[in-house]
């Protein structure tokens, strides 16, 4: 069970009851005169393959880094063929999975310049993002507005698209990533990017209510 309870004037507190009783919670929302439900922008997101090199394959690209991290061994050569190949797939899954998390992100980021410009037109909303006002919502409260409103990302964590997106301008090549990068590393890079950016507002910790605000996720086909 869940309901909002009025506190510090302009922010709301979520009280979550249960079987040990009453919990108080780390997430504040601002409090949005009146009870209009607001429209911003739709979130247009691009398919995997948009970045992909038409033509390119990938598997193959990945063939000399598969065979870098076998083991030396005396298994028959074919054997040795098959796990290298498999080895490449692998990297390459990594690799379009990444691409799709960058794609997200990039999206994202258009997105919430896009809803600033909305809340700049409306003047219930244009102080919600003013540093010189407080409580104010930085921009990764639109990052929390996504996760709160259950958009299906198909497996895409959105803190981690939006930390690759800040992390590379464009989408690198694939054989631009070592191995280590892409089963070990680009996690770690792209969340620690997130929590960086996300904290630049002090206050991160004040949200944007979901129950205020409508838009649409529109996949954008090639």
């Amino acid at each position: 069970m869940c309901y909002n309870s009025e506190t510090n004037g302009a922010l709301l507190d979520v009280i979550h009851t249960g079987p040990g009783g009453i919990e108080m919670t780390d997430r504040r929302y601002i409090q949005i005169p009146g009870s209009k439900t607001h429209e911003l922008p739709p979130l247009l997101v691009h398919p995997a393959d948009y970045a992909q090199p038409q033509g390119e394959d990938l598997a193959s690209t990945m063939l000399g880094e598969a065979e870098d991290m076998l083991p030396p061994t005396d298994a028959a050569e074919d054997l040795v063929e098959q796990r290298r190949f498999e080895l490449a797939l692998q990297l390459t899954e990594q690799y379009k999975g990444l691409l799709s998390h960058w794609l997200w992100g990039d999206s994202i980021l258009e997105w919430i310049r896009q809803c600033e410009i909305t809340f700049e037109s409306e003047a219930t909303l244009r102080s919600l993002l003013h540093p010189d006002v407080w409580p104010h919502a930085s921009r990764a409260s639109f990052v929390n507005l996504l996760v709160e409103k259950d958009v299906p990302t198909h497996g895409v964590a959105l803190e981690r698209a939006v930390g690759l997106r800040l992390t590379f301008r464009q989408p690198p090549p694939i054989d631009c990533f070592s191995s280590q990068f892409l089963f070990y590393l680009n996690s770690t890079v792209a969340n620690t990017a997130y929590q960086t950016w996300s904290h630049l507002v002090p206050d991160a910790s004040t949200l944007l209510p979901p129950d205020r605000f409508h838009f649409e996720v529109l996949s954008i086909e090639n």
